[in-house]
Formats: C-alpha cells, structure tokens, sequence
C-alpha cells in the first residue's frame, strides 16, 4: 500500500505532466494541418496528372513547372511532419521520464530538460519547414488570367476548380 507521501508524489507528478500533455495536444493540432497541406498537394498533382494527355505542349511545359513546384512543396511538408512527430515523441518521452523520476526516487530533472529543450527544437524546425511550403505555395500562387501574371512567368497549369 501507497503511504501518503507516495501518492502526494504521485498526484503532483500527474500536475506536472498536465503542461506537456497541452503541448502534445497543440503539436497533434499542428500535425493535422500539417497532413491536411500533404493531402492537398497529392489532390493537386493527381489533379494535373489525369489530364496530361490532354494538353498541348505549353500547357505541359507549364505543368512541369507546377509538378516541379507541387514536389517542392511536398518535401517541405513532409519534413515539418516528421520534426513535428519527433517532437511529439520527445514530448512523450518527457512525460516518461516525470514519472520514472517519481516512481523511482531517481534524479532525471537534466534528462527532462534536455527533453523539453530537444521536443522545442523539433517543434520549430517543423514549423520552419511548415512555413517554407507557404512561402512556395504563396509564391506561385496565380489569381486570374495568365496574361494578368506578366505572360504566365508563374504559371500553374490547369487551374484548381473544386
């Protein structure tokens, strides 16, 4: 049987893990958008890639291009999602470790630092990367008629409908 001061150990080791179990919720947000821009940039190359036999020569230079852009794009995004799972694992190691500490009388605070700090490291390397595929995507985003883009320079071919 537990004596009192182990449960108050306990109960506070739970409080403790509160903060980390919050963070891991926002990363787990920040993952889903993550794969929900990975799902959009699939939908978009399967998109260009059904109807390339149905294009002339420019319209195949220019879906080149935007293959060229979509992959791009798709790197980027892929690399925010693996640092943002690591960060996610990181995080749960750190939750592992208040409790081995607690439950083993041992003194862990510098391996659960070093978690904190490597789970925040992770984190902004994903988001670095999240913010480079916006960048690209925002870069080549054409709005209007080819002609408006200074003769197509940053053209997307076809454009999205649905």
């Amino acid at each position: 049987m537990l004596m009192d001061h182990e449960v108050s150990t306990i109960a506070h080791v739970i409080q403790l893990a509160i903060a980390p179990v919050f963070l891991l919720t926002g990363i787990g947000s920040l993952l889903s958008v993550m794969a929900n821009r990975l799902a959009r940039i699939i939908d978009r190359s399967r998109v260009v890639e059904n109807r390339w036999y149905l294009m002339n020569e420019r319209e195949r230079a220019d879906a080149g291009l935007e293959f060229a852009n979509l992959s791009r794009r798709a790197g980027f995004t892929s690399w925010a999602i693996n640092f943002g799972a690591l960060s996610a694992l990181l995080v749960c190691a750190l939750i592992a470790a208040l409790f081995l500490d607690a439950l083993l009388g041992s003194n862990l605070r510098w391996v659960v630092g070093a978690l904190f700090v490597l789970s925040m490291m992770a984190l902004s390397s994903g988001i670095v990367f999240f913010l480079r595929e916006v960048h690209a995507a925002t870069h080549t985003l054409r709005i209007g008629p080819p002609s408006a883009i200074g003769g197509g320079k940053r053209c997307a071919f076809p454009p999205y409908v649905g």
